[in-house]
């Protein structure tokens, strides 16, 4: 964003403390230097008077600061070494399929979770609210028999959005009813993505070198290697990258926006190639199974990628190509998921009742409801009668939705149709 976008976007947003802190944290200089022109437009403000009170003691006090961020860095290596360890224990029931592979998830979650709540500073009963759910799904899933049902399988499905919504608790902490807060876990999530995907891409390299090594000298210690250090590493790394996004590291802050807007017309793209050949090939997902959850999952990746372009647009940029492309492609994926619909009723009318086509409906029904809710505020953005802000609202005020389908399914299904 611009210096004088920028400016103008702190003197509206005064209203919106979630949005101030968002801003500043995303990227600390450009807030201070923005923030001089504002204040000196607003000198009597309230708001920006407080803000100007903090800004002046941090850069007149840097070594509390200093020592305060050490103090962050080593709480987040404990998060860290504690997901690792419980990773590394779940892995164990994992590997004998005695238990749910969510426990892996698990451990990683509440290493993560745990050091939202700290680095956010939420009130205690938020965080015991937060830690009994957590608790609540850790027992549920270790007493619910992992037998291979379809019924457990949905279970085991759904709890990780159960869980996201967890995560998106801790993370805005105290200030978890706020649009601001909202908007600033979406933005965490992609920029989260894209700082492991760099982590794994390196992790992988290491892994190879490694194991080229040893099998030079005569060792075979692949086994040994992927179960003890790329399990655990993965979940260590999780927490670290947590820790470094939350902490306004800059490698994935800078690459994101630009990668929202490449992934748009990408994507876009891809979905047409994708429907055409569908015809093309003559697959029906009113008759295949398979490709109707192929269908799904397809769905679900693109309405990751519309959320992810709209969380990482900024407030005072001017309508682009890129905002058709993500029009278009909202567009699309609501068409796509009126498809799905209706083959998934008429397998439902066909076929019969079943917890699989069960749960695919009221998924489709779910995100058909959110996308028709961004497609409508697109098309007033776009015709300048609302403000991005409208559109992120459109995005993050439905997330809970997600949660609660995701709870239902994990709960009643087994329940309704035996487990």
């Amino acid at each position: 964003m611009e210096p004088s976008n920028l400016t103008q976007f702190i003197l509206d947003s005064q209203t919106d403390p979630a949005v101030l802190e968002s801003l500043y944290r995303r990227d600390p200089a450009a807030f201070q230097k923005s923030f001089q022109h504002a204040i000196q437009q607003q000198p009597n403000s309230i708001v920006l008077s407080v803000w100007n009170a903090r800004l002046t003691a941090e850069n007149t006090s840097q070594p509390p600061q200093t020592n305060m961020g050490i103090t962050n860095a080593l709480v987040a290596g404990g998060f860290a070494s504690m997901a690792a360890v419980i990773t590394r224990l779940a892995l164990v029931w994992v590997l004998d399929e005695t238990n749910s592979p969510v426990n892996l998830l698990l451990g990683i979650a509440t290493a993560m979770i745990g050091f939202f709540l700290y680095n956010n500073r939420a009130s205690r009963k938020l965080s015991a609210v937060i830690l009994g759910c957590l608790a609540a799904i850790a027992l549920y899933i270790n007493l619910l028999p992992f037998n291979g049902k379809d019924a457990v399988i949905l279970a085991n499905l759904h709890l990780p959005i159960v869980i996201w919504v967890l995560a998106g608790a801790a993370f805005t902490g105290n200030q978890f009813r706020q649009t601001g807060a909202r908007l600033a876990f979406l933005r965490f999530n992609g920029e989260f993505a894209i700082l492991f995907a760099v982590m794994a891409i390196s992790g992988i390299v290491l892994t190879g070198v490694t194991l080229r090594l040893f099998s030079l000298i005569g060792l075979d210690i692949a086994e040994f290697y992927f179960t003890n250090i790329v399990t655990t590493g993965a979940a260590f790394l999780a927490v670290i990258a947590a820790f470094m996004v939350s902490n306004q590291y800059v490698l994935a802050k800078n690459m994101a926006p630009y990668i929202a807007k490449i992934f748009s017309p990408l994507v876009l793209l891809t979905l047409l190639v994708f429907l055409v050949s569908v015809v093309v090939v003559g697959l029906d997902p009113f008759i295949d199974r398979d490709f109707l959850l192929i269908f799904n999952v397809v769905l679900a990746a693109v309405l990751a990628v519309i959320i992810f372009s709209i969380t990482e647009r900024a407030e005072q940029e001017s309508r682009t190509i890129f905002d058709w492309a993500s029009f278009a492609l909202i567009f699309l994926a609501l068409a796509t998921d009126l498809t799905a619909l209706f083959a998934i009723v008429f397998r439902l009318s066909a076929y019969g009742l079943t917890p699989n086509r069960l749960a695919v409906l009221g998924a489709n029904i779910v995100i058909l409801v959110h996308l028709a809710w961004i497609l409508w505020v697109f098309y007033q953005f776009l015709r300048n009668e609302q403000g991005v802000t409208i559109l992120q609202q459109a995005a993050t005020q439905y997330l809970p939705v997600y949660g609660g389908w995701g709870l239902i399914v994990a709960i009643s299904f087994p329940l309704v149709f035996g487990f």
